[in-house]
């Protein structure tokens, strides 16, 4: 979507303990589907809990996608489903977010370009999926210079260890733990490009 995550809402839906939605816009109660038409509209909305004023966007989009889901729409491959599942409470689970927002931005940007090739590979079955295969390539070049960007110093530390190892030094500990999770981190990804090949 156009707007950022700290926009402010164009709209506040409150949810209510029956868990009915009530758009405070229209003053009127409203189903899971006006949500996604909202979304489709790219108007921004916020749910809260209308007793606690928690906020419930989060699930409540999570909600509209099981919807969609079980009606048929697979936007979501049962592959992706597991892989997703298996980054929960993994060392990288915070890195997937960002990972996927990233994707997720870069392909709506280049949204108008994928509609003529899709277009076009619809006549194709090898076509579709020399368009996958880019999108995954671009995805995950972009993700590698992402990480680069908040990993600089490792190239160069690895270099320096080689040619002159020193004694241990105060904080190296957690240093060491870092390196040792981000060489974790590289492997994953080394599996992932190679799987996409």
């Amino acid at each position: 979507m156009s707007k950022s995550k700290n926009a402010k809402p164009d709209i506040i839906i409150k949810k209510y303990a029956n868990r009915r939605l009530y758009d405070t816009s229209t003053s009127q109660y409203v189903t899971l589907d006006h949500l996604r038409e909202l979304v489709k509209q790219d108007l921004h909305f916020q749910v809260i809990d209308a007793k606690s004023g928690e906020d419930l966007t989060h699930g409540v989009l999570a909600q509209i996608i099981f919807e969609e889901e079980s009606r048929g729409a697979n936007l979501l491959p049962v592959d992706f489903l597991r892989q997703l599942i298996g980054f929960y409470g993994d060392s990288l689970q915070s890195v997937v977010p960002g990972y996927l927002q990233m994707s997720m931005n870069n392909f709506t940007q280049q949204q108008e370009e994928y509609r003529t090739k899709v277009g076009e590979a619809m006549m194709s079955p090898q076509a579709t999926m020399a368009l996958i295969e880019e999108q995954t390539r671009r995805n995950m070049e972009a993700f590698g210079k992402t990480m680069r960007m908040f990993t600089p110093f490792v190239a160069g530390a690895e270099a320096h260890e080689a040619a002159a190892p020193a004694a241990p030094k105060d904080g190296e500990d957690d240093l060491t733990k870092m390196r040792a999770e981000l060489d974790e981190m590289r492997n994953k990804l080394d599996q992932v490009l190679k799987a996409q090949k």
